[in-house]
């Protein structure tokens, strides 16, 4: 990634389309984004492409992604792979903005073919400008940070 980047975003063949239109939504809010791929709809793996942007979220390199497949399932399990990555599957305005209230999430993930697109750039809209309430949730997180430290272990 080059220069500054406020956002990194990528999909696979199945959410390219509203990628597109994401990045022209995030670009007419003045942030910066970085593409990490796929741009046409040739077949891909998902995990070829959720794993650069997680992996610039857990690194730091930016602070927020956004990661589109066909339903997001893909993608959040890929994402959520990576240490200090809280990929939030959202659906709806209610689980976008409660993702960052309540998880601080890092990364939005959304699904094409299960969104409409007006309903997935106001979940972008609301994910992007819900801050985290900390309290209670934040002490929730600090017990998942331990859990990536030590692993899971019986």
């Amino acid at each position: 990634m080059n220069g500054k980047t406020d956002i990194a975003i990528a999909s696979d063949h199945a959410g390219v389309d509203l990628k597109s239109k994401i990045i022209h939504f995030l670009q007419d809010q003045g942030l910066a984004v970085s593409d990490l791929g796929t741009h046409n709809h040739d077949s891909v793996d998902y995990p070829d492409y959720g794993v650069p942007v997680a992996q610039a979220v857990s690194e730091g390199q930016v602070q927020r992604g956004i990661l589109i497949c066909g339903t997001g399932i893909g993608m959040s399990i890929v994402a959520n792979k990576f240490p200090g990555v809280r990929a939030a599957l959202c659906f709806d305005p209610f689980t976008a903005k409660v993702s960052r209230l309540h998880n601080d999430a890092n990364i939005l993930v959304l699904g094409q073919r299960v969104l409409e697109e007006k309903m997935a750039l106001e979940i972008v809209r609301l994910w992007l400008t819900t801050g985290f309430d900390g309290g209670r949730h934040a002490r929730r997180l600090a017990k998942i940070e331990e859990i990536e430290k030590k692993g899971v272990r019986e």
